[in-house]
């Protein structure tokens, strides 16, 4: 990590300030060699954590855009290196001319992720930390936002580096005992490491018991508006997302593709699907696009089965209630603005406990009552509190569940009356899982996969 690294951290495009990075050994040499106050003057000694307004210029002392940078020096800063920030005109030109000239000067283009990758590798941060400030980023919702600040800020990291430092702690007085043989000693320690043991056990079990929810937080849930053509399934979709997204016509079957949108219930991430209208197809194209609602129809976390109120219940019907039987569902009667004339009598093998809400997608009428059903339906009824940290990440998940196969597996031996340094095998498998949350005991490739998902820049 000798060289020196820079990239643009916001995004591009037309904005009111943009921001390029410089990270590393040479970034104040460039900065001297860039940088020039408004009176034209370079700054020879930089104050730390300090904004300085003036100009970028190029090698011929042409001004290329007015700035604001800051100095953060070493080791207090982001990547515990020397940074400098240059805060100019959001626009793509100064944006990429100014990378251009801090390259020219002697950085290199960061790679994917490289700032925060510093970060962790420097010792500022560990992995799971890292990848909370990623999940911060990339959060679409408040909830997952909380979610990410509590891995960001350490809490996670800290149960598991507690957990980590007592199965440590167990395989050090296993090496003591395995030192001085005496059998009274490795009874005593066998008692100790079960104690241990079972309550560590039951510490990732609780983590574990999060994941379901957490998994929900940050990925959100599937939900599939299905029904027949022209029962108003696009009206409920524009309806849900307060926008006219869908095309409505009186004509059936005008929704011929999957259009997917996103919205925040409660804070969690709802990706809601409009699909085309199930019946006999009429067309090819049409025919394609019901092939695509079956499909997504199976996938979905839920499913809102939309039917007209002023229709009596047909084959067509019939059928999507057979299809969506084992699906999580709920029921909506649409355009009870009008005479409605249903009869729910006809498919009540199909419906039996399942939510009916009554609704005018058009008038908006039972439109806050579907949200309210699908938040419910989603999460239990129940939510997790502010403070209460979640598994949100499934390469954390997966690891604890190692850790815990691991740990059980030591518990069988331990009461099977099995030699404590067989036991420690599984011990320290345990530890390794842990490790890999935090990166104490991680590849240098799953570090490289990691922080390449992240964006340039960051």
């Amino acid at each position: 990590m000798e060289d020196t690294i820079t990239a643009i951290s916001t995004p591009i495009g037309v904005g009111g300030i943009g921001i390029v990075r410089i990270s590393g050994s040479k970034s104040l040499d460039i900065a001297r060699k860039l940088f020039r106050t408004k009176a034209g003057k370079k700054i020879k000694d930089y104050k730390n954590r300090y904004f300085y307004y003036g100009k970028i210029v190029d090698s011929e002392g042409k001004t290329v855009d007015e700035v604001l940078m800051v100095i953060m020096l070493a080791p207090n800063s982001y990547t515990k290196e020397d940074i400098v920030e240059i805060h100019c005109h959001g626009g793509i030109v100064p944006l990429r001319q100014i990378l251009k000239l801090t390259i020219q000067q002697g950085a290199r283009l960061a790679q994917p992720g490289e700032f925060t990758k510093r970060a962790f590798l420097n010792g500022r941060i560990d992995l799971a930390q890292a990848e909370g400030i990623m999940d911060l980023i990339c959060a679409k919702t408040e909830t997952a936002a909380k979610a990410s600040i509590q891995h960001m800020e350490g809490i996670l990291s800290e149960r598991i580096k507690n957990m980590r430092e007592n199965l440590i702690d167990l395989l050090a007085r296993i090496e003591v005992t395995i030192d001085y043989p005496e059998e009274d000693i490795e009874e005593i320690e066998a008692k100790r490491c079960i104690e241990s043991l079972t309550y560590i056990n039951k510490e990732i079990d609780r983590l574990l018991a999060t994941a379901d929810r957490g998994k929900l937080i940050r990925q959100g849930i599937k939900v599939v508006i299905v029904g027949k053509p022209n029962v108003g399934k696009s009206s409920l979709l524009n309806a849900l997302l307060r926008e006219n997204r869908a095309i409505v016509t009186d004509i059936p079957g005008t929704t011929r593709d999957i259009i997917e949108e996103s919205l925040d219930i409660n804070g969690v991430l709802v990706r809601i699907l409009d699909t085309a209208g199930i019946r006999k197809a009429k067309d090819i194209i049409e025919d394609i696009g019901i092939k695509r609602s079956i499909q997504n129809m199976k996938e979905a976390d839920l499913v809102l089965w939309v039917m007209d109120a002023t229709r009596i219940i047909d084959k067509e019907d019939l059928e999507i209630a057979e299809s969506i039987k084992e699906k999580k569902k709920i029921v909506i009667l649409n355009k009870v603005d009008n005479h409605v004339i249903i009869d729910l009598n006809n498919v009540k093998e199909y419906i039996e406990g399942v939510p009916v809400i009554r609704t005018s997608a058009i008038l908006g009428q039972g439109i806050s009552d579907v949200e309210k059903r699908i938040y419910d339906m989603v999460m239990s009824g129940k939510i997790q509190a502010d403070d209460e940290l979640m598994i949100t990440n499934i390469r954390h998940q997966e690891a604890l569940m190692r850790a815990n196969e691991h740990i059980r597996d030591a518990l069988d031996a331990l009461k099977d009356n099995v030699a404590l340094d067989l036991v420690s095998i599984d011990i320290r498998g345990a530890c390794d899982a842990l490790g890999t949350i935090t990166g104490e005991s991680v590849t240098e490739d799953l570090i490289d996969k990691i922080f390449s998902e992240f964006c340039l820049g960051k």
